[in-house]
C-alpha cells in the first residue's frame, strides 16, 4: 500500500520534471508516513516541503501542482493539502480490503520485500568462548541475532549467519588447565583450585571423562604442578599471574601432544553443548568459523605483516603495538606480545579482514555491551589496512537480568553460579524466551520476569499473541461443528460488508505489517515487530469479544472468516520471523 502511494507521488514528480517545474535530477529523500490522526488522512507526504526550494516556489503552491499531477488510483479516495504544504492522502475502503486478499493469496510470503535486492550481509552473533555452557546473556544475543538475520532475509538480503569459534588463546588455556586440575583432584591429588579457574559443574564432568579415557596416565604431583607458581589472589598475590604460571606448567608437564588432547576434549565437549543448545533454541548457522584456522592458514601473521608495512604498527619493549590512538582510542593496543604470542586483537583484525575479502556487501557483528570500547579499535585496524570499515556495523546487546518472585537472580560466569540458556528454556519454553529477549531495543537493559513468561494471561505478550492465532483456528473448527461451511471466494467478494469499527481497525492493522517488517529489518529492531504483533492480537481479541463470526448471513460470515484468516496468517508470519511457534490450540 505504502509502495503504491510512493509510486503515485514519484509519477507526479516525474511529470513536473518533464514540464520543467522541477530539475531533471533530484537527490532528496521523500517521506510518506502514516498519520497519527486519520482525520488528517491515512498517509502524509512531505514532497512539497522538500522540493519547494528546487522548484523556486512556495511549498503549498508546489503541493497543489503535485496533487494535480497525481495519477488516478482506485485506492485513493481524496487528497488534501495541510499546513505549510503536507500532502494528506485518504484511502478508500477498497484499499484495506485489497490487503486482506493479498495476505491470503501470498500466504507465508506475505510481507516479504525486495529492499535488500539480493545484497549480501554476514551476521555474526553469539560467538561465545567455548569455555562453558551458554548462559541467559548469550541467549539474548542468540535470539536477537537470529531474528535480525531473519528480518534481513525477509526483506530481500542474502544473509550468511556465522558463529566465530574462539578455539584458541588464553581463555581456552584456562579452561584446559581447570579441567586438568579437577582431573588431578579425581586422581587423589590435594590442591587449592585457582580463583581464576573455571569452577562450573561441567568442568568436573569433563575431568571425569578425561580420567575415564586416560586413567592416571596424566597424573602429576600437585607439589610439582604448583612449584614456583606466583601466589593466588586470596593469598595476597596476582590471580592472573597465578593462572598463567599453571598454564605454562600444564603444557610443560604434559607435553604438547597430551596437552592438546586434553585441550581439545574440553573444547569439543563445550562446543558440542553450545551447538546443541542453539539448535534446540531454533538458531541455525551457515558457518562455524574457527579462530585456530586463522593461525593455521597464516592469516594472522599475514595481517600483522601488512600492518608492519603501514605507519600504524611499532615495536616497543619486544612487543608490537597498533597505533589505535591515531584513530581516537585512549591508548595503543598490543597485537604481538613480547613473548611472540599474538593477542585476541590480532586474531580479530585477521578475522574481519577475512570477512571483507570474502566479498560481503555488509558485515554485522552482534556483541555484548561490554565490548563497546573494542568497536573503534577493530574499525581502526581495518582502515589502517585499507579496508572499507564503513561496511562493518557492530550492534551491542545488553545483558538480561532474571527475576523470580520479584527478586533478582545473582549470576557469575567464572564461579559457575549462573543460569544457563538450557535451564531458562526448560523453565519458560523456547517461545517465551525468544519473544521476551527481543521485546526491547538491544542496547537497553532487559529485566526478564520468569513468572510473567510462564503465565497464561493477557499480561504475557507471547501468550496473548499465540492465543489470538489459536482462537482463529478454534473458530474455523467450530464452523463445521455448527453445521456451516466456509466459501473463500464468497468471503473475498463481500469484504465490502466489513464496515464495523473493529473490522476497520483490524484491516488497518493488517495493512501495517509489511511496513513494520521493513522498518524493523533496516533498523535492526525486532522489538518493532514484537510490539506490532501484540497490537494486532489486541485488535483481534477486541473484535472477537464484540462480534460473532459464525452468523447465519453467509456473505457476512464468509467475509468475517476471511478477515480473521488473514489475521491468523500475519500472526503466523510474524511469529515465525521471531522464532516463535503459532499453535492451533491452547
Amino acid at each position: 500500500m505504502k509502495l503504491h502511494l510512493q509510486q503515485l507521488i514519484s509519477s507526479a514528480i516525474q511529470q513536473l520534471q518533464a514540464t520543467g517545474t522541477l530539475a531533471a535530477e533530484i537527490n532528496i529523500q521523500l517521506l510518506i508516513e502514516r498519520t497519527k490522526d486519520r482525520r488528517h488522512g491515512d498517509f502524509a507526504c512531505n514532497a512539497a516541503l522538500m522540493l519547494a526550494k528546487l522548484a523556486k516556489c512556495k511549498p503549498r503552491d508546489l503541493a497543489e501542482q503535485i496533487v494535480a499531477a497525481l495519477p488516478q488510483s482506485d485506492l485513493v479516495e481524496k487528497v488534501e493539502i495541510a499546513g505549510p504544504g503536507f500532502i494528506n492522502l485518504f484511502l478508500t475502503a477498497t484499499a484495506y480490503q485489497q490487503v486482506v486478499t493479498e495476505i491470503l493469496v501470498q500466504g507465508d510470503d506475505y510481507g516479504c520485500g525486495d529492499v535488500g535486492q539480493g545484497r549480501s550481509i554476514q551476521v555474526e552473533f553469539v560467538s561465545a568462548n567455548p569455555t562453558g555452557p551458554l548462559h541467559v546473556g548469550h541467549g539474548r544475543g542468540a535470539a536477537y541475532g537470529a531474528t535480525v538475520a531473519n528480518l534481513l532475509q525477509a526483506v530481500g538480503y542474502t544473509v550468511h549467519r556465522e558463529y566465530y569459534v574462539n578455539d584458541d588463546g588464553r581463555q581456552m588455556d584456562i579452561l584446559g588447565t581447570s579441567i586438568w586440575l579437577r582431573y588431578l583432584e579425581k586422581c587423589g591429588e590435594q590442591l587449592t583450585f585457582p580463583s581464576n579457574g573455571y569452577k562450573g559443574a561441567y568442568v568436573h564432568e569433563i575431568a571425569a571423562e578425561l580420567y575415564q579415557i586416560h586413567g592416571e596416565a596424566l597424573r602429576r604431583p600437585a607439589v610439582t604442578v604448583f612449584e614456583g607458581v606466583h601466589a593466588d589472589e586470596p593469598q595476597g598475590g596476582d590471580k592472573e599471574l597465578h593462572i598463567d604460571d599453571l598454564i605454562i606448567h600444564a603444557k610443560q608437564l604434559l607435553g604438547a601432544e597430551k596437552y592438546r588432547e586434553m585441550f581439545n576434549l574440553g573444547l569439543n565437549t563445550v562446543l558440542a553443548d553450545i551447538r546443541q543448545d542453539l539448535e534446540a533454541f531454533g538458531v541455525q548457522y551457515d558457518e562455524w568459523y574457527s579462530e585456530r584456522s586463522l593461525a593455521d592458514s597464516g592469516a594472522i601473521a599475514a595481517a600483522i605483516e601488512r600492518l608492519k608495512a603501514t605507519p600504524y604498527l611499532y615495536q616497543q619493549e619486544g612487543a608490537w603495538w597498533f597505533k589505535s590512538t591515531d584513530f581516537g582510542d585512549d591508548k595503543d593496543r598490543v597485537v604481538v606480545r613480547d613473548n611472540g604470542q599474538t593477542t585476541y586483537f590480532a586474531s580479530d583484525i585477521a578475522y574481519h579482514l577475512n570477512k571483507l575479502e570474502r566479498g560481503f556487501d555488509r558485515i554485522i557483528d552482534i556483541w555484548g555491551s561490554d565490548h563497546h570500547g573494542y568497536v573503534p579499535r577493530v574499525k581502526a585496524a581495518l582502515k589502517a589496512l585499507g579496508g572499507d570499515a564503513d561496511k562493518l556495523d557492530v550492534l551491542l546487546v545488553q545483558f538480561a537480568i532474571l527475576y523470580r518472585g520479584g527478586e533478582r537472580l545473582q549470576m557469575s560466569t567464572r564461579s559457575g553460579s549462573f543460569v544457563t540458556l538450557r535451564e531458562l528454556r526448560e523453565e519458560v519454553g523456547n517461545d517465551a524466551a525468544r519473544f521476551f529477549y527481543v521485546l526491547r531495543k538491544c542496547e537497553q537493559h532487559m529485566d526478564f520476569d520468569l513468572d510473567l513468561a510462564k503465565s497464561q494471561s493477557n499480561d504475557n505478550p507471547v501468550y496473548y499473541i499465540q492465543y489470538a492465532h489459536a482462537r482463529v483456528c478454534s473458530v474455523m473448527r467450530q464452523l463445521g461443528e455448527k453445521g456451516f461451511s466456509y466459501d473463500p471466494a464468497n468471503g473475498d467478494a463481500h469484504l465490502h460488508l466489513l464496515s464495523e469499527e473493529h473490522e476497520q481497525a483490524l484491516m488497518i492493522g493488517l495493512s501495517r505489517y509489511s511496513e513494520v517488517l521493513e522498518t524493523a529489518a533496516i533498523n535492526h529492531e525486532p522489538h518493532q515487530l514484537a510490539h506490532y504483533l501484540r497490537d494486532l492480537a489486541n485488535d483481534f481479541h477486541t473484535y472477537y469479544n464484540a462480534h460473532q463470526f459464525i452468523v447465519d448471513d453467509a456473505a457476512v460470515r464468509d467475509a468475517r472468516l476471511t478477515l480473521i484468516r488473514a489475521t491468523r496468517q500475519v500472526l503466523h508470519n510474524g511469529l515465525k520471523l521471531l522464532g516463535v511457534s503459532a499453535p492451533e490450540a491452547m
